[in-house]
């Protein structure tokens, strides 16, 4: 994106086209709810130096593939940090590890009988098979169209392939592309604005980014106030004003 970086036009048109529809149910939701040489200059470059998370879910290629993802869908730019910036690949990883990733509040047993997408999710796959069997058949699919694994394509590429799978124009199996994307996107918006406790929104920069002021206690004598700039700095669950100690 870059503002825009899926050419798209069913996706996004910049930044704050994507997130300003989502960000205050997302946040929401967060707070109820619960490098390699392949990898690409950004995602190598916009992690902090001492960023030490190690992904227990993903294997080491997953990881660069799902950073690598991430990192077109919300890039950093003069508007606010990136998804690599934010540690939205560690959310997932956490994510995958938790009844969440497992599926546990999905409906999944027999009998399987074939209806519309209109009565909600129609597929077998928990959220953890969607990435360990999509994310595979990306990077096949990759290597036959540019010989290269997805995280070694370029900015251009990777916005290619990507918005190929919003649109369904690219085959994968046994994870249909749109799948695959709409599970990454998801997850990657979650991370994103999430509080920092679960892994994500790393020193809470989203929310310094919208103006939102986390889990504070009160914030009563803000809520008439349309259109000015809460003063305080976000606090997250753990009761944290920055990073550190989360």
């Amino acid at each position: 994106m870059r503002k825009a970086s899926l050419k798209s036009g069913s996706l996004l048109h910049g930044r704050r086209a994507m997130l300003q529809g989502t960000a205050l149910c997302l946040v929401s939701a967060a707070l109820l709810r619960f490098s390699s040489a392949g990898v690409s200059q950004a995602a190598e470059q916009s992690a902090p130096a001492d960023y030490a998370y190690q992904p227990v879910f993903f294997s080491h290629e997953e990881w660069l593939t799902v950073s690598s993802f991430v990192d077109r869908l919300i890039p950093a730019d003069a508007e606010g940090p990136g998804a690599l910036d934010s540690h939205v690949p560690e959310f997932i990883d956490r994510q995958m590890n938790l009844p969440y990733g497992h599926g546990s509040e999905w409906y999944l047993r027999p009998p399987y009988v074939k209806t519309s997408s209109a009565l909600g999710y129609q597929f077998l796959f928990t959220p953890r098979d969607i990435y360990k069997q999509g994310l595979s058949a990306l990077n096949n699919a990759t290597k036959q169209r540019y010989r290269r694994p997805f995280h070694q394509l370029d900015a251009d590429q990777r916005d290619s392939v990507i918005a190929l799978m919003e649109k369904g124009n690219i085959t994968l199996s046994p994870v249909p592309a749109k799948l695959l994307f709409s599970q990454i996107l998801k997850n990657c918006k979650e991370g994103y604005f999430s509080d920092p406790i679960h892994g994500g929104n790393y020193k809470m920069g989203a929310w310094k980014m919208i103006g939102y002021p986390g889990a504070r206690a009160d914030f009563m004598d803000w809520v008439d106030r349309y259109g000015e700039r809460y003063p305080l700095p976000p606090v997250s669950v753990g009761g944290y004003v920055t990073q550190g100690g989360v």
